[in-house]
């Protein structure tokens, strides 16, 4: 599950690349997206984050519809890949026992960075540039979460 504030940008834009990603991998692995915050519950994935993904030849996010993460999702996840520290706390408060990570800390180019320079930038407040760069951090990750997955799926005999 990966998760932002309102889960109209960020996440849900993690949530596709990761599905995509997954799938050309031939990994069935279910990924889903939440927010912190109930202040977009309901709404749509937003229409300059569905335009960056669009761009790039994923799918739009159509019929996503944004939810608050609770403590079952918490308790009930392999993996929780939070967009910033603040979001992280906030889920180890939810279960202090959960595999709560910073996405970030997947994108190779991103090691040796440390504290609030592995979160991924909120798009919210820009426009198209800033959901392009948001983007490219979500996308730069990707492929070291899928490898994670991927070995631990490995580890457990889930997979050939």
């Amino acid at each position: 599950m990966t998760v932002c504030t309102g889960n109209i940008c960020r996440s849900p834009m993690a949530e596709i690349v990761l599905r995509d990603r997954f799938e050309a991998a031939g990994l069935d692995v279910v990924v889903d997206s939440t927010g912190v915050s109930d202040e977009e519950h309901g709404n749509p994935i937003d229409p300059r984050a569905a335009a960056a993904l669009a761009g790039r030849g994923y799918a739009r996010g159509d019929g996503h519809v944004a939810r608050q993460v609770t403590r079952a999702d918490v308790g009930s996840r392999d993996l929780i890949l939070a967009m910033t520290h603040h979001h992280a706390r906030r889920l180890e408060v939810l279960d202090p026992r959960a595999d709560v990570r910073l996405y970030r800390a997947f994108d190779p180019a991103a090691a040796g960075l440390a504290g609030h320079r592995l979160d991924i930038a909120d798009p919210w407040f820009g426009g198209p540039a800033e959901f392009e760069d948001c983007l490219d951090q979500i996308e730069a990750g990707a492929d070291g979460v899928v490898a994670h997955v991927q070995a631990g799926l490995v580890r457990a005999g889930r997979t050939g």
